[in-house]
C-alpha cells in the first residue's frame, strides 16, 4: 500500500504567537498562509520532511460546529487537553535549551525513558503538548 502522512492539524488561537514558536523557535519553514471567512489557517513543516505539513488552524475551524460545542474546543485548548504532535530530533538535550530559552512551558526535562528514547516535553503558545524524542540511533 502507498500511504503516507500528509498533513496533521494543530489547534492555535493565535496564529502571530504560534508562528513566532512553530517558525523562530522550532526552526519549521512557513508554507501557506491562508485567510478564509474570517478564519487563519497557517502551514509550516520542517526543511527536512518537504511532503509533511503542519496546519495550524483556529479551534473547532469547521463551518458546522455549533456555538456551544466551539466554545468547548477553546476551553479545551485554553486548558491544555487537545493532543499535540512528537518531533524527532537528533539532539534532544540542545532543542530541549533553545526551546526553553524562548520562555516556552516546560513540561519535562530531557530524560532517559524505559522504552528507549530520550525525550522532554512543553507546551506551545496555545497548549498544546509537543514533545521531542531522540532515538540512541540517531
Amino acid at each position: 500500500m502507498d500511504l503516507k502522512l500528509s498533513q496533521c492539524f494543530i489547534a492555535v488561537d493565535d496564529h502571530d504567537k504560534a508562528l513566532a514558536f512553530y517558525r523562530d523557535v522550532l526552526g519549521l519553514e512557513v508554507r501557506g498562509d491562508v485567510a478564509f471567512e474570517g478564519m487563519r489557517w497557517v502551514t509550516v513543516g520542517s526543511p527536512l520532511q518537504p511532503d509533511v505539513q503542519i496546519v495550524l488552524e483556529p479551534p473547532a475551524a469547521s463551518p458546522d460546529i455549533s456555538p456551544a460545542d466551539k466554545q468547548a474546543m477553546a476551553e479545551l485548548l485554553a486548558k491544555g487537553i487537545l493532543r499535540g504532535v512528537i518531533f524527532s530530533t537528533a539532539d534532544c538535550d540542545a532543542l530541549y535549551e533553545r526551546v526553553r530559552a524562548s520562555g516556552a512551558d516546560v513540561l519535562q526535562e530531557p530524560t532517559d525513558q524505559p522504552y528507549g528514547v530520550r525525550d522532554c516535553a512543553f507546551r506551545d503558545p496555545a497548549g498544546n503538548l509537543l514533545r521531542f524524542t531522540e532515538r540512541p540511533d540517531a
